[in-house]
C-alpha cells in the first residue's frame, strides 16, 4: 500500500493482483476516488491490448455492403441505429452521421435487459445530448417495440405534411435499419412486423443482403446487412465487439479474448454498482475474480474444471457472459462522464 498514490494516478489503471487492496470494501472507496481515472481504463482497454494478438474484422462482404448502404440512403427518410446496449461506444459507426446529413436518425439500444438500468439510463440521456432521439428495446421480447413504431410513424407524418405542401401524395415513411453486426436488427425487424420475415440468429453476418420491408401501411423499411468500419476505431472496441459476438468469431482467439473480457470486467465492476457479477463468477467457479489478471482466471478455471483445456474453458466464458449469467453488465461508459 506504500505506491498507492503513484498507482492511483496512472492514466490507464489495471487492478492489483494479490492484493488486499481488492476487498469489495475498499474498492468501493476507491471507486468514489479514482472514478475518471478507471473509467479512462474502461473504454480504453489496458497496457495489456499492446501484448494481445490484433482482432481482424473487415469481412470483403462489409466492404460491399457499405459501397450500397452510401448508395440507398438516398431512398430513405429515415435511419434507425441499431446499437448494443452493454457496448453503446463501441457499436456506434464513426462515420454514419456523415453519409446521413440532414436525414432523420433514431438510435435504438438494444438488449436493454442485459445492462443495468443505470448504465442504460445514463447512456440514453448521453445519446439525446447529442440531439439523437434514442429508444431501449429487447427485440428478443418486443420490449420498447410499439414506442419505436409510433415514432416511425410520427415522422411519417411530418414527411407527408411537407408532401403535401408541395403538392404531392401522402405515402409511407421509408426507414432504413442499420448497425453492426449481430445487434439485434433482424429480431427488431420481426417485432416490427409481428412475425418472422427476416432471418435471425444469434451470430453476426446472418443478413447479407439489403431487402424492403412493408411493416405497414405506414411503414417500409429497408434491411441492410451489418456494416463495420474499415479501420479498427481501437482495438479495445474491437474487443468488445468480440467479447458480445458482434463479429465472427473467425475474426479472433477464444483464449485471448475471454482474458480480456475477465479484465475488462473486473475494472467495471468496480466503475458501476456492478459487484453482482463478482459474486456469480465466484459462484459458478469458486474464485475470486478480483485477485487473479484475466489470463491467470483462465488458468485456473482450465486447471480446476476442464482438465487443462483451455480453448473449452475459453468458450464457456464467452458463451456464459453472453447468455447474462454473471446478471446484467455493460461494459462501456459515457465520454461526458469522464
Amino acid at each position: 500500500m506504500a505506491n498507492m498514490s503513484g498507482f492511483l494516478s496512472c492514466s490507464i489503471v489495471i487492478l492489483p493482483r494479490n492484493s488486499s487492496f481488492c476487498g469489495l470494501k475498499k474498492l468501493k472507496l476507491w471507486r468514489t476516488c479514482q472514478y475518471k481515472t478507471v473509467v479512462a481504463s474502461v473504454n480504453e482497454g489496458s497496457k495489456d491490448d499492446i501484448r494481445r494478438p490484433k482482432v481482424q474484422w473487415y469481412p470483403g462482404h462489409i466492404a460491399k455492403a457499405e459501397r450500397v448502404l452510401k448508395d440507398k440512403l438516398r431512398l430513405v427518410d429515415v435511419v434507425l441505429e441499431v446499437r448494443d446496449a452493454r457496448i453503446p461506444k463501441s457499436t456506434e459507426h464513426p462515420e454514419l452521421q456523415s453519409w446521413l446529413g440532414e436525414k432523420k436518425r433514431l438510435v435504438v439500444l438494444n438488449r436493454r435487459d442485459m445492462v443495468p438500468q443505470e448504465a442504460l439510463s445514463v447512456w440514453i440521456k448521453t445519446i439525446k445530448q447529442q440531439g439523437f432521439e434514442v429508444f431501449d428495446t429487447n427485440a428478443k421480447l418486443g420490449n420498447g417495440i410499439q414506442r419505436l413504431r409510433k415514432a416511425l410513424i410520427f415522422c411519417g407524418k411530418a414527411i407527408n405534411e411537407k408532401r403535401r405542401v408541395k403538392g404531392l401524395l401522402p405515402r409511407s415513411v421509408h426507414c432504413m435499419i442499420v448497425g453492426y453486426p449481430n445487434v439485434g436488427k433482424s429480431a427488431l425487424i420481426n417485432r416490427l412486423v409481428n412475425r418472422a420475415i427476416a432471418k435471425s440468429q444469434n451470430r453476426p453476418g446472418v443478413t447479407r443482403t439489403f431487402q424492403w420491408i412493408q411493416v405497414s401501411d405506414q411503414i417500409q423499411l429497408l434491411d441492410s446487412p451489418g456494416i463495420i468500419p474499415p479501420k479498427l476505431v481501437s482495438q479495445s472496441s474491437a474487443e468488445k465487439l468480440a467479447f458480445c459476438n458482434d463479429i465472427g468469431s473467425g475474426s479472433y482467439d477464444n483464449q485471448v479474448v475471454a482474458s480480456a473480457l475477465l479484465e475488462c470486467i473486473r475494472n467495471v465492476g468496480t466503475v458501476w454498482s456492478q459487484d453482482h457479477c463478482f459474486v456469480r463468477f465466484n459462484e459458478r467457479f469458486g474464485i475470486d475474480m478480483l485477485k487473479h489478471s484475466g489470463e491467470m482466471l483462465l488458468e485456473i478455471i482450465s486447471r480446476k474444471q476442464f482438465s487443462n483445456d483451455k480453448e473449452k474453458t475459453a468458450q464457456k466464458i464467452l458463451a456464459e457472459f453472453r447468455q447474462g449469467l454473471w446478471g446484467p453488465l455493460c461494459l462501456e461508459w459515457c465520454d461526458s462522464e469522464l
